[in-house]
């Protein structure tokens, strides 16, 4: 808690109000510019320069730079003013609030909006131009190609922008619902007329190289653009529906999807016991989580400290998401007979030192990769239960002898997701009644030394969230996992062996001091990382409810 406030408190000193080489600075954190202002200067220049018009009184201008001392910057600010007749304020303003505020030059109605106008101007000359058509060869789709191709370039930049993770297309009898899913929830952003709902469609299909012409059954596929600099991929998925087909688009940004430990929320005690099972020279680590839990994300972030010049890692995937440099990746393909367990029995002649399997998914892919863990590789993988202890009697239910259990697997890993609350406006406050009770119950069973190494002590603090600009008025942005984890252990090996029973692998996790999802989740809202309601729908704890909450 300590960390974050001192964190807070330099990051509100960065952005203060002050004078920056002779020229004063200013704070634009969750400040909207009225259009009127941001038209006084063309947002390719505001871009190119980094500069940003944010108030207007009389003939003045008030213009924050990045880089006041810039000279190039400040001439083309006054020859942009020089025909408003107006006086520009330089002030200084810092990098991020510049990139904040400069995506109030771009609202996604208004871009689309404009995109369709062009595309009625174009339907109205391909009209006229039928009429004096002499070629047989002329091809009259070439007129609305480039409205449409807009029109999704535009839907594409605002999914990387606003860090959505998925984009819905979604058609209905009489309009299409463009939805972006950002943090876990959908939200409709756009409502596109039917019209053009086959051509968005079509452009889709002819970036992910599908077939144009194949409306009966589902397609997948993937391409990859530049947005901002930036090469980001989107994986494609087209399913035929009553009404058309919907398109989902998963967007697949490595500067998001490539996480480190600290983003993930893997700290402390769980980070010192998944370091410990990644050190082992062979066995499992195996993560456990529902669909959209992260599991291949926490993947991802172990085979970035992995990924070493002295060892060979191979992953089997479906799909491959991001790309590492140093791995050898390969996307299986069951149409072809390319399974998970084929292509397990292929990387074993490959001399691989570590193993990724994107998931175990049948009793022959686990039998394979129990068989790799005893042979001297270590590998990774996902499988379906609800929390770590379950992945013991998951693996027997699926066909693995009891007996070779205690000999491959390492660590067993469960997690969710959860949102962050927006650092620029959550508000503290105490717990009181019944939440604090919850709270000091929970604290109570977790180890002490793991209090102390996140400095949580009494009276303990909460943080709500409230809403700004900066977070788009949600009061939380992005999301961080809560774990827990257990290791093998002799005492565990005899459970298995001798009586094996969840609660009796329970009850040595918890000797091991392994921290639950909920105790995760708790430690997190107590460091002002999340919000303690955000947690508890996600474990669904039903000794507590929202009413309780709210006392």
């Amino acid at each position: 808690m300590a960390v974050l406030q001192e964190q807070k408190k330099k990051e509100q000193a960065e952005n203060a109000p002050g004078v920056a080489g002779g020229v004063p600075s200013i704070n634009l954190t969750g400040k909207s510019i009225p259009a009127d202002v941001l038209r006084e200067i063309p947002e390719e220049a505001a871009v190119f320069y980094q500069l940003i018009p944010f108030e207007k009184s009389g003939n003045k201008l008030k213009v924050g730079l990045v880089n006041p001392g810039d000279i190039q910057a400040q001439e083309a600010l006054r020859f942009i003013v020089l025909r408003t007749e107006m006086v520009p304020e330089i002030y200084a303003i810092s990098l991020r609030d510049f990139q904040e505020t400069v995506k109030q030059y771009r609202d996604l109605k208004q871009e689309v909006n404009k995109a369709l106008v062009e595309l009625k101007k174009e339907l109205v000359r391909e009209e006229t131009v039928k009429t004096k058509r002499v070629a047989e060869n002329d091809d009259d789709e070439n007129l609305i190609e480039a409205p449409i191709s807009k029109i999704v370039a535009v839907m594409l930049r605002y999914a990387q922008e606003g860090r959505a993770s998925d984009i819905h297309i979604e058609p209905y009898e009489k309009d299409v619902k463009v939805r972006y899913r950002v943090d876990g929830v959908l939200h409709t952003s756009l409502v596109l007329p039917k019209s053009i709902h086959q051509s968005v469609i079509s452009r889709i299909k002819i970036l992910s190289n599908l077939k144009i012409d194949e409306t009966r059954v589902p397609q997948d596929g993937r391409f990859r653009v530049e947005i901002n600099k930036k090469f980001i991929d989107f994986r494609v998925s087209i399913l035929p529906i009553t009404h058309g087909e919907t398109a989902v688009l998963r967007v697949l940004d490595p500067n998001i999807g490539l996480m480190t430990f600290d983003d993930l929320g893997l700290v402390g005690h769980n980070m010192k016991v998944l370091n410990n099972a990644m050190n082992q020279p062979f066995g499992m680590i195996l993560i456990t989580g529902p669909t959209g839990s992260g599991k291949t994300t926490t993947l991802y972030a172990i085979l970035k400290i992995l990924n070493q010049e002295g060892v060979n890692i191979i992953s089997l995937e479906d799909p491959v998401e991001y790309y590492i440099e140093g791995v050898n990746q390969s996307q299986v393909k069951p149409e072809i007979g390319y399974t998970f367990a084929s292509g397990l029995r292929s990387i074993l002649r490959q001399d691989p030192d570590i193993i990724l399997v994107g998931e175990i998914r049948d009793s022959e892919t686990a039998g394979l990769a129990v068989h790799a863990a005893l042979t001297g590789h270590l590998l990774l993988s996902t499988l379906h239960t609800n929390d770590a202890v379950g992945v013991i009697p998951r693996m027997i239910d699926m066909g693995v002898e009891s007996f070779l259990i205690p000999s491959s697997l390492n660590l067993a890993i469960a997690q969710r997701l959860v949102r962050r609350l927006c650092e620029k406006c959550k508000a503290e406050y105490e717990p009181k009644g019944k939440l604090l009770e919850f709270i000091e119950k929970e604290v109570s069973q977790i180890p002490q030394e793991v209090l102390k190494a996140f400095n949580i002590s009494k009276p303990y603090r909460l943080n709500k969230k409230v809403g700004c600009q900066f977070c788009g008025h949600k009061g939380t942005q992005g999301r961080i996992a809560i774990f827990e984890l257990f290791s093998m252990t002799k005492e565990l090996e005899k459970i298995i062996l001798e009586s094996m029973t969840e609660v009796n692998i329970l009850e040595e996790a918890n000797r091991q001091g392994m921290i639950s999802m909920k105790q995760d989740g708790i430690i997190k809202a107590l460091q002002g990382v999340v919000g303690i309601e955000e947690v508890l729908k996600t474990v669904e704890d039903d000794s507590i409810s929202l009413t309780d909450l709210s006392e």
